[in-house]
């Protein structure tokens, strides 16, 4: 699968940085009705550092920032690929990390948050709500949040991804999810769902509406990166 992956970029408009998607032991969660990206994954640790090494190594510390992405959980990664992610930090000058979490690990984070906190790092973690309605998060898109609300979810995480345009959504709820986001949180990804066979579909005239009316609101909020498609980043 890996040949098929764009796994380093820069993003050189909002909040620039450099974006590497490496590759963990897979999500241990794999309960999302949307989400096919956990069949990036291996077991092999030493197969993963490989990998991981190799994408690692064209960091160029250019804006001072990285974002560490995965098929999960940062903390699916393995602990050499932790320590060169620390290592690139250092020898490039990185001083703001970025990496993805999921609920179940929240209690987790404290510890990396310490222990690149250390180095002169600051973290920031960032996780996949997807929607701020408990109902359609917990029965549609099957996150494992519970009912926790935005106030609780901040504070474990800096920042949120939603995925936005799906069947069941509409225009306000697209909208209430954003703004309750930056009420919250100190930046907002909006995911624009795209078919990808799973149960979670996309829902087309929504998108339309979306771009049309809702995209040029947000377009120059330096807080809020707009993906329409799911390799907008440069990676994937």
């Amino acid at each position: 699968m890996e040949e098929q992956l764009q796994r380093y970029s820069v993003i050189h408009e909002k909040n620039p940085r450099e974006i590497v998607l490496l590759r963990g032991s897979g999500c241990k969660w794999r309960r999302c009705r949307f989400c096919n990206y956990h069949l990036d994954y291996s077991k092999s640790e030493a197969d993963n550092f490989t990998l991981n090494a190799s994408e690692l190594d064209k960091v160029t510390g250019l804006y001072h920032r990285l974002e560490v992405i995965n098929s999960g959980t940062f903390l699916d990664l393995d602990e050499k690929t932790i320590q060169k992610v620390l290592d690139v930090c250092l020898t490039k000058h990185i001083n703001h990390l970025h990496f993805e979490c999921h609920w179940m690990h929240k209690d987790e984070i404290q510890s990396y948050r310490d222990f690149f906190g250390k180095h002169g790092i600051t973290v920031h973690i960032k996780s996949g709500v997807e929607t701020f309605d408990v109902k359609m998060r917990e029965e549609v898109f099957v996150k494992g949040f519970g009912d926790a609300t935005p106030e609780e979810i901040s504070n474990y995480f800096d920042e949120v991804c939603l995925l936005q345009g799906v069947v069941g959504q509409s225009l306000e709820s697209i909208q209430s999810d954003i703004e309750i986001g930056l009420a919250h949180f100190d930046r907002v990804c909006v995911n624009i769902m795209v078919e990808n066979g799973m149960p979670v579909k996309p829902d087309d005239a929504l998108i339309r509406s979306f771009y049309e009316t809702l995209y040029p609101i947000y377009r120059d909020n330096d807080r809020v990166d707009l993906l329409m498609e799911n390799t907008d980043f440069g990676v994937g």
